[in-house]
């Protein structure tokens, strides 16, 4: 996520959880159903299509633009809406003289942040077709590109099997479209494995890691649909597929920001926990949650802290310990700023002590179109938090306590991608004459 300080990376995966920090990276999915219809077969295009940041100045005018994308059915980029703070819309060609004209009328200013966003995806991944045939290369990965599912699963194999006594690899992706989310994911494995001065942070903490929480989606939006954002599960709405994964958790489920209709980016699903990809996570966490001490889940964009909670404005009880820890968490980067603001509130809500969403960065007007060059220098920065999270949980936090238990109704789907995998970077193992006394105490990335 964040500080990479050094000039080669660690690799890793795990296959089952021990007392670990479990860092589930959430990944963004693409939305775009009723902007465009075309066959499941068939590669989406942007071509004219406009990112405009909308600038509202009283909240009567904020309200009028949230009117508009819903009359319109826009797709408002940034879902956490901050007073003044633009609103990031897509705006397909047939909408851009309508809107234009209702926001004249209401003399509400907009810029253009990107004219054709099609030109804008076609240069994101400049470096994916490169020869990377190099036979001294353990593998084909590489943090100057976004990989697909199968370099990204075989990355984690290749961890396995090398370092057998640091990483296991888990049978275990959320929004699709947010590819800087597994980047930075795989990077912070990287380094955590193959990074020699950072065997600090295994010590005395495990961490359990998945790269990819939403695979069916991260892969459509690889191959069909660049700004796809849900799962691929079908709804009943046979042209609208998919569920938002975020909005599918148990806690306070269907509750603010959440929608009922299949067709929007927001949808629910039919129940808490319908999809596996929700279930797979949820039951992972809940088998480990008594040694669980810390959550991080990783998405885009908008360089910013999430404490619980966010579905409503309310505090946690422990809100100053949370707070705290995301302020001394944060000062330790450099090349990019992050406010602090509200969620996960899943894994509190299961009695994690430490709960977090870090919104990565979006770098001027790219939001969740982030070109590949920018991965290393963002895990490079965010990489040194990570030295502040080892050192709070490998001291706290005393017994979790469980506030409500979430619904885990099984479902029968499968998902059409590769099975989910968590790795997890256990403790160094001490030799016979160690006389270091481990604190068990792990966490949770998500």
């Amino acid at each position: 996520m964040k500080a990479l300080t050094t000039a080669h990376f660690p690799r890793f995966c795990s296959q089952r959880l021990m007392m670990s920090l479990l860092f589930a990276i959430a990944l963004g999915c693409v939305f775009i159903t009723s902007l465009i219809v075309a066959k499941e077969s068939e590669l989406v295009s942007y071509s004219g299509f406009q990112v405009w940041k909308i600038k509202p100045s009283s909240e009567e005018d904020r309200q009028f633009v949230s009117e508009m994308i819903d009359f319109y059915k826009l797709q408002m980029w940034n879902e956490r809406q901050i007073p003044d703070e633009p609103i990031d819309v897509l705006v397909p060609p047939q909408s851009r003289k309508k809107l234009n004209s209702k926001l004249a009328d209401r003399k509400i200013p907009y810029v253009v942040a990107h004219g054709d966003l099609q030109t804008v995806i076609d240069n994101q991944n400049t470096n994916t077709n490169k020869n990377t045939s190099d036979t001294k290369a353990a593998y084909n990965m590489d943090w100057t590109s976004y990989h697909r599912l199968s370099n990204i699963y075989a990355f984690l194999t290749y961890l396995n099997t090398t370092y057998p006594r640091l990483v296991q690899l888990i049978n275990i992706g959320f929004h699709a479209r947010e590819w800087i989310s597994p980047a930075v994911t795989t990077c912070i494995i990287q380094q955590l494995v193959e990074v020699p001065a950072n065997a600090k942070l295994l010590s005395n903490v495990d961490w359990s890691i998945m790269p990819v929480v939403n695979p069916d989606g991260y892969e459509f939006s690889h191959t069909r649909d660049r700004l796809w954002r849900k799962t691929r599960s079908m709804t009943t709405n046979p042209a609208c597929r998919g569920v938002d994964p975020n909005r599918n958790f148990g806690y306070k489920w269907g509750g603010m920001g959440a929608s009922t209709n299949p067709c929007e980016e927001t949808y629910r699903g039919t129940k808490a926990f319908s999809e596996p990809e929700t279930l797979a996570t949820s039951n992972f966490i809940l088998s480990k949650k008594n040694q669980i001490r810390l959550y991080l889940t990783l998405h885009s964009f908008g360089q910013v802290a999430l404490i619980p909670y966010g579905y409503d404005v309310v505090y946690a009880p422990d809100h100053n310990d949370l707070l705290a820890l995301a302020n001394d968490a944060t000062s330790k980067f450099v090349e990019y700023t992050y406010e602090i603001g509200g969620s996960d509130d899943w894994a509190k809500s299961i009695g994690i002590k430490y709960s977090y969403t870090f919104e990565l960065p979006a770098k001027g007007t790219y939001d969740f179109l982030l070109p590949a060059s920018d991965i290393l220098p963002v895990c490079e920065d965010f990489f040194p938090a990570f030295d502040v999270f080892a050192a709070k949980v490998a001291t706290c936090c005393g017994p979790a306590t469980t506030t409500i238990k979430p619904r885990t109704t099984p479902t029968t789907r499968k998902t059409t991608a590769s099975t989910r995998k968590t790795t997890t970077t256990r403790r160094q193992p001490t030799t016979a004459t160690s006389k270091r006394t481990t604190t068990k105490c792990p966490c949770v990335c998500g």
